[in-house]
């Protein structure tokens, strides 16, 4: 039945209200890869100042040409590339939805400079340009984020488009860039970090037991603290002063470490370590040692429950092309310590996906506890 709230109307105010940088801009919804997504409230200053820091360390200028394929609903969309390209007076390409195909033929057409993308979409776009190249000897940035970034696929976008490749991390309560690459960081820093921290704003790796800064190195949950914070989430008091304390410090749920340089690596979410038999497990090293094989096209690995070890650690494989249980339990013996290697295979052709293209691992847990899936 429809609501006579979608048709009622009113005059339009007179004039427009007197807007403060510290104002709310807008309610953005986090992306719900652990859970059900809640409404960051983020203001005018820290939108606009996290797209201009984002956007000078990708090198933006008014000569660039920049195709933005991510979602206008989300900060990444509307935010990061929109307002950046917008304070560095450059060209941006909208695509309305994303089309490997087409946004390589636009890369092209455009002789675009820079794009960004999560890991699933930059491995689908090198996977269309493996098999239909095209001319990107434009493209100078593939700019990436919104989860774990594997070796393996910065090599492939060297290799395949000769472009350079800039982690960021970030969250939608932080509007949402924390860390990123500098243009001149080396392949080790690119491919086992995820940057230094973007201007105004300060990480601090905390203990999860009792919120104390732990020494450089050591793992330990992501903080962020400055002017691109959320104010709060909207109509959850609960959440905001769970999430960020009464010292500004935002508590990402993130778990990673940081050396003495300032470069921060993510080892996985608080929620996502997996534990098992009381010993710590973090799902982002194990991914990206199966990333290393060159059979792998995605993964996910999710504890899963278990009555005797507490968890096992559980992987979730695309495959290019068929592979034994027995090969992939050799690569990790291979190249991890042997207690990492997953108690659980699993090939799926597709991954539950937010809508920013993330892999949402609870679902994956919930379906296997269901038992959607079949074990390798």
């Amino acid at each position: 039945m429809e609501s006579p709230a979608l048709f009622a109307f009113g005059s339009r105010p007179v004039s427009m209200p007197n807007i403060a940088p510290g104002d709310a801009a807008m309610i953005q919804y986090t992306s719900g890869t652990t859970g059900f997504p809640k409404g960051a409230v983020l203001s005018h200053r820290g939108l606009v100042n996290n797209a201009r820091f984002y956007a000078t360390r990708c090198g933006a200028t008014e000569k660039t040409s920049w195709v933005n394929v991510m979602p206008m609903f989300h900060t990444s969309g509307c935010g990061m590339v929109t307002l950046g390209c917008l304070q560095a007076g450059c060209r941006m390409v909208l695509i309305s939805l994303f089309d490997p195909e087409v946004v390589l033929d636009q890369l092209e057409a455009c002789r675009a400079n820079i794009i960004l993308g999560v890991p699933t979409m930059v491995v689908a776009l090198l996977d269309a340009q493996e098999i239909r190249p095209r001319d990107l000897s434009a493209l100078k940035v593939v700019s990436c984020g919104g989860s774990m970034v594997a070796p393996e696929l910065v090599r492939r976008v060297q290799n395949l488009m000769g472009a350079g490749f800039s982690t960021l991390y970030g969250q939608t309560e932080h509007c949402p860039v924390i860390t990123q690459h500098h243009l001149s960081d080396g392949i080790e820093d690119i491919c086992n970090t995820a940057g230094q921290p973007v201007a105004q704003t300060e990480v601090s790796i905390r203990s999860v037991d009792d919120n104390r800064a732990v020494a450089i190195g050591e793992v330990g949950e992501i903080c962020a603290r400055g002017p691109c914070v959320l104010l709060e989430f909207n109509d959850n008091p609960k959440a905001t002063s769970e999430t960020v304390h009464a010292d500004g410090w935002l508590h990402t749920g993130d778990l990673g470490r940081m050396d003495a340089r300032g470069y921060v690596s993510v080892t996985g979410r608080v929620k996502e370590m997996i534990i098992r038999g009381g010993e710590n497990h973090f799902p982002a090293e194990i991914e990206n040692c199966l990333l290393e094989h060159p059979d792998v096209a995605e993964v996910a690995v999710v504890g899963l429950p278990d009555p005797k070890w507490g968890e096992l650690i559980g992987a979730f494989i695309r495959r290019s092309k068929p592979l034994a249980k027995a090969e992939l339990h050799a690569h990790c013996r291979a190249n991890m310590s042997p207690q990492k290697t997953p108690n659980v295979w699993v090939q799926v052709d597709e991954f539950p996906l937010t809508g920013s293209g993330k892999i949402q691992k609870f679902i994956l847990r919930d379906r296997f506890a269901a038992g959607d899936f079949h074990e390798l």
